[in-house]
């Protein structure tokens, strides 16, 4: 698979999640997840998830001393499951706020994408992997229910795979 292509796979996998689990360190080094809502209409050329976070809160905070994170997709309706490993910054581009700005995010920011509190959090992605099922839950079951009775785990649950997106 190119690089385009696993990039399209990964997007194709996220893009109907809108919320994802974005995981950060404590400058005690215990890790802390928030829930986000993924800005992107499409992932970019950077390979970049963006999302609106208060510059005055916890998150900005801590990406600015450790920029390491993760963000957890799941779809459990779909089986499709992604994490995702990068690196964050807080962003100041006017136009990509203006561009990503919608009424969800007003929500939140209520100045509209213009507001002083809004951050954009640039999350370059370094490393993804992917777990999908296309089984349905009737043959997934059966496949768990005759791996507790052989004592085998189950083969062939789906697709696992190990993106290379940056």
């Amino acid at each position: 698979m190119s690089q385009t292509d696993e990039q399209a796979k990964l997007w194709e996998l996220i893009k109907d999640t809108r919320f994802g689990m974005l995981t950060h360190r404590h400058s005690d080094g215990q890790l802390h997840s928030h829930p986000l809502t993924t800005q992107n209409k499409k992932l970019d050329e950077g390979a970049t998830l963006y999302f609106f976070i208060p510059k005055d809160g916890e998150i900005a905070r801590h990406v600015a001393s450790d920029p390491s994170v993760n963000v957890a997709y799941a779809d459990t309706d779909a089986d499709s499951y992604v994490s995702v490993s990068g690196q964050a910054a807080l962003q100041d581009d006017a136009a990509k706020k203006e561009e990503l700005f919608n009424t969800m995010a007003k929500s939140w920011f209520p100045k509209g994408a213009g507001d002083p509190n809004l951050g954009l959090l640039a999350v370059r992605i370094l490393d993804a992997e992917y777990w999908d099922v296309d089984d349905s839950k009737m043959v997934q079951l059966f496949k768990m229910a005759k791996a507790a009775i052989t004592g085998k785990p189950p083969t062939d649950m789906g697709e696992h795979r190990k993106l290379n997106v940056a």
